[in-house]
């Protein structure tokens, strides 16, 4: 693994973490695994930290099986426990429900929703006060485009919120690292690529954001820089 690579995301990671008073000593910390990239290296540099550094926590990999055929949490977790990590998986029928007739809403809405209310009852059921998702600069960004185009707010997810008066507090430390860097940091450590079994996954709103914000980052490298400092320098005088 490039030391530089490796260097530039831990720097990114520990930035993100300190700015944003992230993790405290003798937190529990669940960490929401997809058995994508991102929340793959989310889990490996958050219990690479724990060698390094005197701030302890503890860390429950968690991932929520939203029930499809073809599902890949028997080879997610056989990955996991082969380098040291147990994983916790939830099988739900969340997957199909969504994209059954009961269902009256976007189906990765319904989806997304059920599986955070099954992460914050484990999160209430382990005593964990922390909920560490993958999300990374990119998503916040299309986070924002998504909520403009098709929600009708100005919006995107926040590097930490709380939930339930501060029972439960979501982080995401990747806030300040680029896809292409965590995507580059996978093929170094040799992440296995598990195949997404839901029917949308290549069809999705998110999807068309990335293209476009993708045209917009290779006519000017600034763009996707501008964007994300813009939404932490916001003049309300200047919005309707």
């Amino acid at each position: 693994m490039s030391q530089y690579l490796l260097k530039s995301m831990n720097r990114d990671v520990g930035k993100a973490i300190h700015h944003y008073d992230m993790i405290s000593h003798g937190d529990r910390i669940i960490v929401g695994v997809s058995g994508g990239k991102d929340s793959l290296a989310l889990l490996w540099i958050l219990n690479e930290r724990l060698s390094r550094i005197p701030v302890k926590y503890k860390l429950f990999p968690v991932y929520i099986d939203p029930g499809f055929p073809d599902g890949f949490a028997d080879s997610l977790s056989d990955y996991l426990q082969s380098t040291g990590v147990d994983l916790r998986v939830e099988t739900t029928d969340h997957g199909p429900l969504a994209h059954s007739a009961y269902n009256r809403e976007n189906p990765c809405f319904l989806c997304a929703r059920l599986r955070r209310k099954r992460i914050f009852e484990i999160a209430d059921e382990l005593d964990c006060n922390k909920v560490a998702f993958g999300h990374h600069k990119d998503d916040i960004i299309e986070t924002f485009f998504l909520n403009i185009c098709y929600s009708g707010n100005i919006s995107t997810m926040r590097p930490v919120q709380s939930f339930f008066k501060g029972k439960v507090t979501i982080i995401r430390p990747l806030a300040f690292v680029d896809e292409d860097r965590i995507r580059r940091f996978a093929r170094s450590r040799e992440f296995p690529e598990f195949i997404n079994p839901c029917p949308r996954s290549q069809i999705s709103k998110r999807k068309e954001i990335k293209e476009m914000l993708a045209r917009m980052y290779r006519s000017n490298k600034k763009i996707k820089g501008n964007i994300f400092n813009a939404m932490k320098n916001v003049n309300p005088d200047y919005l309707l």
